[in-house]
């Protein structure tokens, strides 16, 4: 009995440490690239954000980095919060084929983490579809009223005078 409390204690203690939680047999975990489209790729698959829409957008450089990225603003907004590991959960097929899943980041054994598709809404980076969560669909409308990203005004097509 002695011996499997203190395995247990052992996994208590990673977890309030931020060790990572063991990925289900579905899910697909890894370091993520953010492609121009805002699709992730993971271990070589290609992977959209389930529930949402990413509109076109002007493409935006962020000449702060070295190399200079370069990319649609939704697709510079994702790359800014994907750091680490990403947790998607698989939900089906896009019409091109690709996976559709939700993904997290900074998902520990005491937190599931931050959706990316949720942050990309929240943010006005994104529109909820038709089928998306009823969350979704609120933070869109939020995102609306407050005038956040696409729902903004364009400040970079002013021109000075």
């Amino acid at each position: 009995m002695r011996a499997r409390s203190g395995v247990v204690l052992i996994g208590v203690l990673a977890a309030l440490l931020g060790g990572a939680v063991a990925a289900g047999p579905r899910e697909i975990v890894g370091l993520a690239i953010v492609q121009d489209d805002g699709s992730l790729l993971i271990k070589e698959q290609s992977i959209e954000l389930d529930g949402i829409y990413i509109p076109d957008t002007d493409r935006q450089c962020r000449s702060r980095e070295r190399p200079v990225r370069c990319a649609p603003r939704a697709a510079l907004a994702l790359d800014f919060r994907v750091r680490g590991f990403v947790t998607c959960e698989p939900r089906g097929r896009s019409d091109a084929g690709r996976i559709r899943a939700v993904c997290h980041v900074d998902r520990t054994g005491l937190s599931p983490g931050e959706d990316l598709g949720a942050y990309l809404i929240q943010h006005g980076w994104a529109l909820a579809l038709p089928d998306a969560p009823f969350e979704y669909q609120a933070m869109e409308r939020i995102a609306r009223a407050k005038a956040l990203g696409v729902w903004g005004t364009a400040v970079d097509s002013v021109t000075p005078r």
